[in-house]
């Protein structure tokens, strides 16, 4: 901190007492003498006015309570790369007196060899974290290619970087750069394409979370990033105006969470991108999604390649928006998270089920793996609860008169698929089974020993929300054989030739959708 100031003062980041800001004003501020910043802070609450003292408009904020008058001396403008990687990553000096030999006479120096071991440590550098160095400029022209040129991942989050323009004086001298975090600095972006195009010739990650960047911003400067397979743009207030044209089609990854003005028809903008793998759209407010170009039980040519889907904390609430999930052609990943439409410890379970059922190739939901007895479990479950309102829209178990009416089939595209898979439910069914209610039951089941042919086969009466490990305990007492020894397995009449393994002791034989007249195989 100095009280000479740059020339370039208006629209640096700087620092003071932990706090950044942006300084949008400097000159007089009368009454009172002498020089004054006025600067506006990212942390509103601790600024004092908008930028107007005693009637009169210095600066403006975007908060009324945002800015604030300071005086030079008490300023932090930043320092250069290599001065906040030599604090960071250079060891301190011993201190010991060392003899080396100078033209044949011996001289006593200080520090010497750890001047070697230091330049040698900066060249060998390939990760680097800078994170709230505040860092400002990057130093003397060619300084960082020939001090540590071998950098691969950077991490510049939250320093006080002003202007993308900074950003490539540092990028154009690492050559090997392929990571670069520039999270929580908020720079100016260059209004036309900036003419060094190769400046990120191989860099491959990008995280521009919290910079203020726009979606034209952002396609301005891709022209750079040629080989860019991960883009993360959290929190910045996006708005997709236009199609990424010649850009952004090596992208693998996109993450655009917590950016509240995104809506669908923005998605469209961005859906043909032909690599794109993993998009977060989570936080973003979304409530609805159409593909329009797709009917029933057809998939869409939008997002391709698209294989994992975050729409956590949004605004969820119609089953119509996960229907329109299934028509992705190669979506096996999501995470659902906090929405309307699974609030509640008893719904959420419910829930899992329903998105399974109407989700065909989904494999992993809310960061859970989906076995295959838990997706026949699911599908069942959910052609019962909704068995007879498919009753009521023409379905029936003659295949020949099967003709369930429009609107179920708009809101339930699978369920015909599952009739065919597992048959149609049966009218005995669904006199238990109530649409959306999974109540508890008693089962009729025979319970057989593979391995024993002398024993009997046995009838019993289990509630299907016994657990595995109580039905254990039942048949260790009734065998006399340990329950530690026992393995659980059984057959269904509707999947002849399959036998599916009980193999969590904590859920439940509905769980593994056991059903009245089926068969539990113990072994030990």
């Amino acid at each position: 901190m100095s009280d000479s100031l740059p020339s370039d003062v208006i629209g640096r980041r700087v620092e003071v007492n932990g706090e950044h800001a942006t300084v949008c004003f400097s000159g007089l501020v009368p009454p009172v003498a002498g020089l004054w910043l006025g600067i506006e802070w990212d942390n509103p609450e601790r600024g004092k006015h908008d930028g107007s003292h005693e009637g009169t408009v210095y600066f403006k904020c975007s908060h009324p309570t945002g800015g604030s008058f300071i005086r030079p001396n008490k300023v932090n403008f930043g320092v250069d790369f290599l001065t906040a990687i030599k604090n960071c990553y250079e060891p301190e000096d011993d201190g010991k007196e060392h003899i080396v030999i100078i033209g044949n006479k011996p001289v006593e120096t200080v520090g010497f060899d750890s001047i070697i071991k230091q330049q040698r440590q900066l060249t060998n550098l390939k990760e680097v974290s800078l994170r709230n160095c505040a860092v400002s400029y990057a130093g003397e022209k060619g300084g960082i290619a020939k001090a540590c040129q071998n950098i691969r991942v950077l991490d510049l989050s939250k320093n006080l970087l002003s202007s993308w323009d900074e950003v490539i004086c540092i990028a154009l001298q690492l050559e090997h750069l392929e990571i670069l975090n520039l999270s929580e600095n908020k720079m100016k972006f260059p209004s036309a394409s900036p003419s060094l195009t190769g400046t990120f010739s191989t860099l491959k990650v990008l995280v521009l979370n919290r910079t203020g960047i726009t979606w034209a911003e952002v396609l301005r400067c891709a022209p750079g990033w040629p080989v860019l397979e991960e883009l993360y743009l959290s929190a910045n207030r996006i708005c997709i105006s236009e199609r990424p044209t010649d850009v952004l089609q090596t992208l693998k990854l996109l993450d655009l969470s917590s950016n509240p003005l995104i809506d669908e028809n923005q998605l469209f903008l961005i859906a043909y991108l032909p690599r794109l793998e993993r998009l977060n759209l989570s936080a973003t407010e979304m409530s609805s999604i159409h593909f329009a170009d797709a009917g029933i039980g057809c998939k869409t040519s939008m997002f391709p390649s698209l294989q994992y889907l975050l729409v956590d904390d949004n605004q969820i609430s119609h089953w119509s928006f996960i229907n329109e999930l299934d028509k992705l052609q190669s979506l096996h990943t999501l995470s659902c998270l906090r929405n309307p439409l699974n609030e509640g410890s008893r719904k959420a379970q419910v829930t899992r089920q329903f998105i399974i059922a109407k989700i065909s190739q989904l494999k992993t939901l809310n960061r859970c793996e989906i076995l295959p007895e838990e997706r026949r479990g699911a599908e069942l479950d959910y052609q019962k609860a909704f068995g007879n309102e498919w009753k009521k829209a023409g379905g029936h178990q003659d295949p020949d008169k099967n003709r369930p009416n429009e609107d179920f089939v708009a809101a339930h595209p699978r369920y015909q698929f599952l009739c065919h898979k597992y048959g149609a439910p049966e009218d005995e069914e669904l006199k238990i089974q109530q649409p959306c209610i999974l109540k508890n039951q008693l089962l009729t089941l025979r319970i057989k020993c593979p391995s024993q042919l002398e024993q009997k086969v046995l009838e019993k009466q289990l509630p299907d929300s016994m657990t595995v490990q109580k039905v254990k305990g039942l048949l260790s007492r009734l065998l006399k054989v340990p329950v530690s020894e026992l393995l659980l397995s059984y057959e269904s009449p509707k999947m002849p030739g399959s036998e599916i393994e009980l193999e969590n002791d904590l859920q439940s034989l509905q769980f593994y959708s056991v059903e009245n007249g089926d068969c539990l195989l113990v072994r030990w």
